[in-house]
């Protein structure tokens, strides 16, 4: 299709304007612009060789794209496609992964000739993403290419489309060449075919200052599904939709631009990384290894009680079906929980205890909190009360829960009672009694109260140390290098040792990567950093009230993870897995604004608490169209002087206006 191009228009493809990012770096390869995307400039001094790569999703497919622009400024790009549902046929333990790929490099790109000649573009100018990554070639013979990716939101394809535009004062005619890749596996559930095709005509009169649109679509089909027919103006409609819900819902805005930016990136990558499946629709990590199922640690626990505040349905139903998952498996006898039922629900994995009791009543009691539905509570109320009676009747005589291992599974010690399941032990006591509270079980709620003063003190008695001259907390009997997971304490509020386990983490662990999991001296192996560790500890020495040495951490993460060299969402781990972006990671990010900066916290269905801090580098905060349950909450807060300026609405409507302390805590009544 033609289609008439302004000359003005025509050098808004060559030309950004950007608006500089706050606490830049001159190592940042990427700027804010604006329109809420992010651009590397490929031109500016110093930016190339350099090479990185994306994941995006939808329901039937993700796709993780590598993009390298070597010392020429020549762009190569890898595009690996990911069918979730397509499950290969796999005997042995890699069945856990057999999910149906393709790889596509430059063979899948076609030709473009003009008077007998190739086209070929292969220089870039400028890269940009916004939930699709967009590549702006140089001019060819006056001729430039953009070319955008992204994933159907619900159909199992992705795609590329293609624009050529006219920059000259003459017709171009031009040549395109067709693409038709097939490919057939028999697989687990039919016969599975690959397709890659691209619809553009064969011969185009490219009229001056004009444009010319063609589209690669990258589908998988099972027995007799269509392979072909796809529509790309649909498949950007429903993008497009989905990106425009996310940016109207949870809006950040304060000071800083690079904090918002991501946090509104990780809003996507949280949201989008939902996948349909024989248990519903369920959110999964991603990141090449993690589709179609669900997780203790990821689903219940990190992305599970964010989706109520995004007010996402979509993100909601995949919360809820993943509680209803363990929820039906719950065990008969003393045995742990299954920790993960990955490839449809159809392959658990049980019998090793990592604390997934802890994390499910942990995450569980605060989805419900949150999502305010009284009827769903009371349903998925028996999984938490045998979660937290689990970890009660696993306790040793000390008084701390004994688990096999943590989150990490084993990739490094944690002797026979580790801090992490603890905390979140003691987390998911109190939410529990909150929540018990409003169910009308008040005896539990009681009981659950006072269970969590005595973990409280257990974990103060067992856990409590003097590590690397620091008063702050040995991860387990026998521990002596400082870890990342000492920052839960903090994040549940036990703030006895706060100021020195927040040196621990924010001095002592901090790397330019955030924080280390381990700090051994001695050790000769490559630096272990995740995410998730970094993101908990951001937040719990935020609620700590340890404000100005956070925030100065937290701009420095913010501006690596989406400014520097492989952007734009929080990863999962190095060198496990090469920094993948995993989703839950982002939801995490997205909940130590609220969480940590904020201090949110929800006691009961119809109120809350917030504990307003903010500096002269962070001066002001809006968080707008934060939902608990149907009603949605608006947050304004704005440094005056030495007191906070602090306006709550409550569905447009004003119910607090007033000036307040740093730190000091505002309830709301809802």
């Amino acid at each position: 299709m033609l289609k008439k191009k302004t000359s003005l228009l025509i050098l808004l493809l060559l030309n950004f304007y950007f608006l500089k990012a706050q606490a830049q770096k001159n190592d940042n390869y990427w700027d804010i612009s604006s329109s809420k995307s992010i651009v590397w400039n490929v031109n500016k001094t110093n930016s190339y060789p350099h090479g990185d790569n994306i994941e995006m999703s939808g329901k039937k497919v993700s796709a993780i794209i590598y993009y390298d622009v070597n010392e020429d400024k020549e762009l190569s790009l890898k595009r690996e496609i990911i069918y979730p549902q397509l499950r290969t046929i796999e005997e042995d333990w890699r069945k856990y992964r057999a999910y149906y790929k393709k790889i596509y490099a430059d063979e899948s790109e076609p030709t473009v000739t003009a008077g007998g000649s190739n086209l070929v573009f292969k220089k870039v100018d400028s890269v940009e993403i916004n939930g699709k990554i967009t590549f702006y070639h140089t001019p060819v013979q006056e001729v430039i290419l953009k070319r955008t990716l992204f994933p159907s939101m619900n159909q199992r394809v992705f795609v590329e489309n293609w624009e050529l535009v006219n920059t000259s004062d003459t017709t171009k005619e031009l040549q395109i060449g067709k693409t038709y890749t097939l490919d057939q596996l028999r697989g687990y559930k039919g016969n599975y075919t690959s397709h890659v095709y691209n619809d553009a005509d064969s011969a185009i009169s490219l009229l001056p200052h004009s444009s010319y649109t063609f589209t690669l679509y990258f589908s998988a089909a099972i027995d007799q599904e269509p392979i072909k027919g796809f529509k790309y103006k649909e498949i950007e409609k429903e993008r497009n939709q989905f990106l425009q819900k996310i940016e109207e819902n949870l809006v950040l805005e304060t000071s800083n631009p690079v904090i918002d930016q991501l946090f509104y990136f990780s809003k996507i990558r949280a949201s989008e990384s939902i996948f349909e499946s024989e248990m519903g629709l369920v959110h999964s990590p991603g990141g090449g290894n993690y589709y179609i199922g669900i997780w203790a640690n990821d689903q219940a626990e990190y992305s599970g009680p964010f989706f109520p505040f995004l007010g996402y349905e979509t993100g909601i139903e995949a919360a809820k079906n993943a509680y209803i998952m363990f929820l039906k498996n719950i065990p008969e006898d003393s045995s742990p929980i299954c920790y993960s039922f990955e490839i449809d629900g159809e392959l658990p994995s049980c019998g090793k205890d990592r604390g997934d009791a802890a994390m499910i009543a942990y995450g569980a009691s605060q989805f419900l909190l949150r999502n305010a539905d009284k009827k769903f509570a009371k349903k998925i109320w028996p999984l938490i009360e045998w979660s937290l009676n689990y970890c009660h009747n696993n306790r040793n005589i000390e008084g701390v829960v004994l688990s096999e291992t943590d989150e990490m599974e084993g990739r490094i010690s944690t002797g026979e009672a580790n801090l992490s399941t603890n905390s979140l032990y003691y987390g998911g006591l109190l939410n529990a009694s909150y929540l018990a509270k409003d169910l009308g079980f008040h005896d539990l709620s009681t009981q659950y109260l006072k269970r969590s003063v005595e973990m409280a003190h257990a974990i103060e008695e067992y856990f409590g140390d003097n590590i690397e001259g620091l008063n702050t907390y040995r991860y387990f009997k026998g521990n002596t290098h400082l870890r990342h997971w000492i920052c839960l304490p903090l994040v549940m509020g036990i703030e006895k040792r706060a100021e020195a386990t927040a040196n621990a983490l924010l001095e002592k662990l901090w790397t330019a990567n955030g924080v280390l999991v381990e700090l051994d001296p001695n050790s000769t192996e490559p630096e272990v950093f995740w995410d998730r560790g970094t993101l908990y500890a951001l937040r719990g020495t935020f609620k700590a009230g340890l404000f100005d040495q956070s925030l100065h951490k937290l701009v420095d993460y913010s501006n690596k993870r989406l400014l520097g060299d492989h952007v734009p969402y929080p990863i999962e781990a190095f060198p496990e897995n090469n920094m993948k972006h995993l989703s839950a990671e982002s939801a995490l990010y997205c909940r130590l604004i609220i969480e940590g900066i904020l201090s949110f916290e929800q006691t009961e269905f119809n109120s809350f608490s917030i504990t307003p801090q903010l500096n002269d580098d962070l001066s002001r905060l809006s968080l707008k169209n934060l939902y608990i349950g149907e009603k949605a909450v608006s947050i304004d807060l704005e440094l005056i002087e030495d007191k906070i300026d602090t306006k709550i609405y409550l569905n447009g409507v004003e119910l607090i206006n007033k000036r307040v302390k740093a730190g000091e805590k505002v309830t709301i009544k809802i």
